[in-house]
């Protein structure tokens, strides 16, 4: 084991922690041990230099990783592979003639009102594995006992799941991310999949351009634009108000809000709000750090933070999240 004499440094540190001198540049590469993939020259006794030293503790990184938008996975079954979605129109309203009655007249109570029903078919399947291979009697000799053996299979098996939960998320986010595109080209933009202009200066019910709705809300002089709108607390207000009022709009009937024009609603207990992590902190930053009452002017408490909608990029700049 390499030892290392740090009296000079310890004493310098306590001279800085206690005011006694300004604080200086410190080099602790000496104190911290950062670890080593192998080997070296240090490894040995400080004694007779030729003994070995031993692994006295062994601490395998075991930690699981949860993953993000995992509310968007709704269900899976065994057997078949169609998954069949039926639905009905709403009925019209018709004349009540019970109310309109005429001597002599015959009314025909027996009349068939077929109700028109519509089916989509989903049987498509997207698969991948994680491959790792398990051994038990070629590893043993690294350990001390079963436990220590035990441990470590658990961190494989632990690692193993957590890239399936990477694989997923990706997956996930690429589920809305096409989600985001077909909306985006049938409310305010035009196009094929293979190429999708969006007019940034529309907006609709179905894809909502809060930085235009807030800008034709305010004077000129007052407009945000895209760079600083995060920062922005009047524009983050009205966006947080903006979402709030959706949400609610959502739960009535409607074919306002879904790109074929059906009729449509969702409950508040089945909508799953998806935010963008720069968003969320802007708003509850900037906007509820300022209230009195922040219940009133919060996203809802439903609420899933992404961090990104398709990558990090190599900076994290919100161009590339």
């Amino acid at each position: 084991m390499k030892v290392t004499q740090v009296h000079t440094i310890l004493a310098s540190v306590v001279e800085e922690i206690t005011g006694n001198s300004d604080l200086v540049l410190e080099d602790l590469s000496n104190i911290v041990d950062v670890g080593k993939a192998v080997f070296d020259a240090t490894s040995v006794d400080n004694y007779v230099k030729k003994l070995v030293n031993r692994i006295g503790k062994t601490d395998f990184e075991n930690r699981v990783y949860t993953g993000t938008g995992s509310s968007i996975l709704k269900d899976s079954w065994e057997f078949g592979s169609i998954l069949q979605r039926v639905a009905m129109e709403l009925p019209e309203a018709e004349e009540n003639k019970s109310w309109e009655l005429t001597d002599g007249t015959s009314y025909d109570q027996d009349v068939f009102h077929q109700p028109k029903v519509s089916a989509k078919f989903f049987n498509s399947k997207t698969t991948f594995e994680i491959a790792v291979s398990f051994t038990e009697k070629q590893v043993k000799e690294s350990f001390n006992s079963a436990t220590e053996l035990n441990s470590f299979l658990s961190m494989i098996s632990t690692t193993v799941q957590n890239a399936l939960t990477v694989s997923m998320d990706a997956l996930i986010e690429r589920t809305i991310n096409n989600m985001i595109g077909c909306t985006l080209a049938k409310g305010i933009g035009s196009g094929t999949a293979g190429a999708i202009t969006i007019d940034l200066k529309k907006t609709s019910p179905i894809a909502v351009n809060l930085l235009k709705l807030y800008n034709d809300s305010v004077p000129t002089a007052q407009a945000v634009k895209a760079a600083n709108a995060l920062t922005d607390f009047h524009f983050l207000r009205f966006a947080v108000a903006t979402i709030n009022q959706y949400q609610s709009r959502l739960t009535k009937i409607s074919e306002l809000f879904n790109v074929e024009g059906t009729k449509k609603f969702t409950p508040l207990a089945n909508q799953i709000l998806l935010v963008h992590a720069d968003l969320k902190s802007s708003a509850d930053v900037i906007v509820q750090g300022d209230m009195q009452n922040p219940s009133y002017t919060s996203l809802s408490s439903n609420a899933e933070i992404m961090p990104y909608w398709q990558g990090t990029g190599k900076d994290y700049a919100f161009s590339n999240t």
